[in-house]
């Protein structure tokens, strides 16, 4: 059987166990992780857009404090007790989300606070997790094994969603808290036996991960803003990412309130439903046509394909704001996001030098993304609430910033393709 696994994975007998649980370690992570978000996001219903706009201020401070808080972290605990603290640390707060839901006659802060704090808990679950696999496998078993591992993420995040999907009316959303703050100490069994692997059959005892950029972050996140707005191509990221923002923020916001009338464990069912199907489609996308997307048309096609459908979807909505239409826009945006648009945006720091990429990059992905969650937020409040605009009237504001998304993602990708050239030509390697 080592042999067949051998030939067909190219998994060393000796890496099979290590390999198998740290499948089940991402895997676990994923799956807790999709079974809070539906629960956090049936919460959004129960508050007006004005508060909701006060949480999504409160996650970008939040945000940059815990980030920073980490950076220090890192640098003074030793890792292997570093890694199952932090889990240990979220399953506990959970805990006590779930008491306080469960036992406090009128939940409402700890609800809020809640919210908020699930989305601190992205922040850190995944990125402590590659830390962790980078610290146990060697250069050479990572580009073998980390494909494979990483298909437990995937797995974990189609799993994760059915359980309030299809559970969450009988379980109630509260209860589900309880189920993934268990499933959080899972890992922390996995990595006391991948501690001993790495030093016995992976003989990887001499591996140690690098956390220079984890620090850099942490002490500094503000030290690439220099680098950032001058250059054109930076602030054209950083603009891309506000678009997308924008519209993640408008069609979550216009399921939130479409949602105001039904029961919060129906809620967590279609929350949970809309991340499932997103999941599904999503890898499955990514399997079968980023790679031919890309390749055959280019990056100015490929960064502009799903600004231009959800240009169309946002118009739909705008004739027909119901909520199986913007709930399956939802979908296409994410989906499409995760499978398409990410891993294009991503792909532009590939032409940028190193001191670039870390140093401004941790701007646009934190002040940037957080800041325009927070800035759209209230910009979405003063639509509706400051002048009265409908749904409909939204969706129609939305298309066209997805059509301003459209015509930045046209330009980065032309930028990209040129600032490539040059590169290959010997000549400078970003486009100022």
């Amino acid at each position: 059987m080592k042999q067949i696994i051998k030939a067909t994975t190219k998994i060393e007998p000796n890496e099979l166990r290590a390999t198998v649980l740290s499948f089940l370690f991402v895997f676990t992570l994923m799956a807790a992780y999709f079974i809070l978000r539906p629960v956090r996001d049936a919460l959004s219903s129960d508050w007006t857009d004005a508060e909701l706009s006060w949480l999504w201020s409160s996650t970008f401070f939040i945000s940059l404090i815990a980030v920073s808080f980490y950076g220090a972290v890192i640098s003074r605990v030793q890792f292997k007790n570093l890694v199952p603290g932090v889990y240990i640390f979220f399953s506990l707060s959970f805990f006590v989300f779930y008491f306080g839901s469960t036992f406090v006659e009128n939940p409402g802060y700890i609800d809020k606070s809640f919210y908020v704090w699930l989305s601190v808990f992205s922040l850190f679950h995944i990125s402590v997790f590659w830390s962790f696999m980078s610290d146990l496998f060697s250069k050479d078993q990572a580009p073998r094994l980390f494909g494979i591992i990483a298909t437990g993420a995937s797995t974990g995040a189609i799993v994760g969603p059915m359980i309030p999907t299809f559970f969450a009316d009988n379980l109630g959303a509260t209860n589900l808290m309880l189920i993934a703050a268990t499933m959080l100490l899972i890992p922390v069994l996995i990595i006391r036996e991948l501690d001993k692997l790495k030093s016995t059959e992976l003989g990887n005892e001499d591996v140690r991960v690098d956390l220079s950029a984890q620090q850099s972050i942490g002490k500094n996140p503000f030290a690439g803003f220099g680098l950032f707005f001058g250059s054109r191509y930076l602030l054209g990221i950083g603009i891309f990412i506000l678009c997308y923002v924008a519209i993640s923020t408008f069609v979550y916001f216009e399921i939130k309130n479409l949602l105001v009338d039904v029961d919060r464990d129906v809620r967590t069912q279609i929350w949970g439903g809309i991340d499932l199907a997103v999941n599904i489609l999503a890898i499955a996308t990514a399997v079968f046509a980023t790679g031919r997307i890309a390749t055959k048309f280019g990056m100015p096609t490929t960064l502009a394909l799903i600004p231009v459908l959800i240009v169309a979807g946002l118009l739909i909505v705008a004739v027909a704001p119901i909520i199986s239409v913007v709930a399956g826009l939802q979908i296409a945006r994410r989906a499409g996001n995760y499978a398409i648009t990410r891993p294009g945006r991503e792909m532009l720091f590939t032409v940028v030098d190193r001191e670039t990429r870390f140093k401004a990059k941790p701007v646009i992905d934190i002040v940037v993304y957080r800041g325009g969650d927070m800035v759209n937020a209230w910009a979405f409040t003063a639509l509706t609430t400051g002048l009265g605009l409908g749904l409909g009237a939204v969706a129609a504001v939305g298309a066209g910033i997805a059509a301003v998304w459209a015509v930045v993602g046209v330009y980065l990708g032309r930028s990209y393709h040129r600032t490539a050239a040059a590169a290959d030509a010997g000549t400078a390697p970003v486009e100022q």
